[in-house]
């Protein structure tokens, strides 16, 4: 009887901590995530008196100046998908299906092209395809004028080149799962090779396909930092976003509230669109039969890994360029012949506090997001409620809201009591888990969904309370899935740019928001040392991130 109370106690005990983690985890969204949503759309809709108006939409689908930045924005977030999809897939059904050399290197040098921010891509190009660009200098030489990096298709090549790899990772995982006997049969019914892949392989992965490209269409559609540095007179929506709220004084917060509910409708539009469309096409297989590695002549062979690494080596060039061009002197704006370490002296000298406050604004964020991403992953597969899917709804929802437009949305929130964050480094680190937390959160939820109930079962009724086992074996083994997604999270807060450039102030200012600066002002030996240090610390985490989990686990 004694016994059957202890165990009740400790029952009950552990209902109140889940419950209360849950309430804790709402009510911190709340305040942090939908109050300054809904602080946004609120001020889109009052003007400076208070008065409730509509003007501010009427002036965006009325006027050319506003309305046209939806329409290029959505152009190029289409045509990057298309070209990423046209470049990712069969890349990644070469890499999966033939024996090319260099498996490892080509993922590597992809994987490293994705981690890497995109306005440092931009940057990259400027320095090889721009007006007095490396390569635009030796084609001059022999009497050939290079189109310009600027604009429309610069915007396009960028974005191409750094986001094709979302669509190469997801679908060469799928395409390595595939069981083989369905395209087996295709082939006993007389189908050709092209023929099964488009009416078998492609259909099959889909969802996963879809997925890929939603990252692609997403990423495009809210960057800020390579449509600012090379569109030039082709201008975005998170440009003008960002244009609107920084102008005149302090910025016209009720406009940028407009174009910020505008691009989050899209987004959110277009992620539901991508849903609907795909629980429509639903395959299940067993995938007991994986697909075997086809061998190729020494010719065929030696070709394909030709195309695969010249592929991976341009996506891979920006970073390339960064470390290259950050030892080359400077005069000025302009690169000399020689090499120094004079702009890393000058970024240690004038930029430090920069470098310190990334590394400490992610250590922290990080930290938290992996103790809330492992308790949050937990109540949200392992406690299923209706309050829990709603918990997890708002846990996504950043995949939707641009970082420059989460900037505003948190400036207009969080600049005037009963909470005061404005300015502080407390208004960064709390952006960054919420942009970042939806990473750690889905890979610790895969792992979740793999492990048995009946291990921690088994745990409880040998007397362990259910809180000590979540702590000493279900938080161990949810440890590789925490730990994919905190390294992605990782590498994508010291590259964060968007909401960043929009949180800032001078004390707070990180390493992004000084290449961003840097190169606006022509200092490019000092951007390339920033944007250096990121690269290697971006490199170094990826390896160790693949010796901790010995390769096992994957960053997407």
């Amino acid at each position: 009887m004694v016994n059957e109370q202890s165990i009740a106690g400790k029952i009950k005990n552990h209902f109140n901590f889940w419950n209360i983690t849950k309430y804790l985890f709402i009510i911190l969204l709340l305040i942090f995530l939908v109050y300054p949503l809904f602080a946004i759309i609120f001020r889109s809709f009052y003007n400076t008196e208070g008065e409730f108006t509509m003007k501010f939409y009427k002036t965006f689908f009325t006027k050319a100046y506003y309305y046209r930045t939806l329409i290029n924005s959505l152009k190029v977030s289409v045509l990057t998908t298309v070209l990423s999809v046209a470049v990712g897939v069969p890349l990644a059904y070469i890499t999966s299906r033939f024996n090319v050399f260099g498996k490892k290197l080509i993922n590597l040098l992809i994987i490293m092209s994705l981690m890497s921010p995109p306005f440092i891509g931009a940057y990259s190009w400027i320095m090889l395809l721009g007006r007095n660009g490396f390569i635009t200098n030796l084609f001059e030489k022999i009497g050939i004028t290079m189109p310009p990096i600027y604009g429309f298709g610069g915007i396009i090549m960028v974005f191409t080149l750094k986001l094709f790899p979302y669509v190469y990772l997801y679908v060469s995982g799928a395409m390595s799962s595939i069981d083989r006997s369905l395209e087996e049969a295709a082939e006993n019914l007389g189908s050709s090779k092209l023929r099964r892949v488009f009416t078998v392989t492609i259909p099959v992965i889909m969802p996963t396909l879809a997925a890929g490209a939603i990252m692609v269409f997403m990423s495009s559609l809210a960057d800020f930092g390579t449509p600012m540095l090379i569109g030039e007179g082709y201008k975005v929506l998170p440009v003008l976003v960002y244009e609107e709220y920084m102008s005149e004084m302090g910025g016209n917060a009720n406009m940028a509230g407009a174009l910020s509910v505008v691009i989050v409708f899209c987004s959110t539009a277009v992620l539901l669109i991508q849903k609907y469309v795909i629980s429509r096409k639903n395959y299940v297989m067993t995938a007991m039969r994986p697909p075997i590695i086809e061998k190729l002549s020494m010719a065929k062979r030696i070709l394909l890994t030709a195309i695969c690494m010249f592929v991976a080596f341009v996506a891979f060039l920006p970073q390339i360029v960064v470390v290259i061009t950050s030892f080359v002197k400077t005069s000025g704006p302009i690169f000399v012949k020689g090499f120094s370490l004079e702009s890393y002296e000058k970024i240690f000298y004038k930029l430090s506090k920069n470098i310190t406050n990334t590394f400490t604004f992610s250590i922290i964020a990080i930290a938290i997001i992996i103790v809330a991403g492992m308790l949050l992953s937990y109540l949200i597969v392992k406690r299923k409620s209706k309050i829990n899917s709603f918990l997890d709804l708002l846990i996504m929802f950043p995949y939707v809201i641009p970082g420059a437009v989460l900037g505003i949305c948190m400036l207009v929130a969080f600049n005037k009591p009963p909470i005061i964050l404005s300015g502080s480094a407390a208004i960064l680190i709390i952006a960054y888990v919420i942009r970042k937390m939806p990473y750690t959160i889905r890979s610790s939820s895969a792992l979740l969904y793999q492990i048995e109930p009946s291990i921690e079962e088994a745990s409880i009724n040998l007397g362990v309370s259910p809180m000590k086992t979540f702590f000493k074996i279900t938080a161990r083994m949810m440890a590789p899935g925490v730990l994919s997604g905190a390294i992605l999270s990782w590498i994508t807060t010291i590259n964060e740019l968007s909401s960043s450039i929009m949180l800032y102030s001078g004390k707070t200012a990180t390493i992004s928001v000084a290449i961003y600066t840097e190169v606006v002002r022509s200092s490019f030996g000092t951007a390339a040392a920033l944007a250096s240090i990121l690269t290697i610390t971006t490199i170094l985490s990826l390896l160790l991130f693949n010796w901790v989990s010995k390769g096992k686990v994957s960053v997407i």
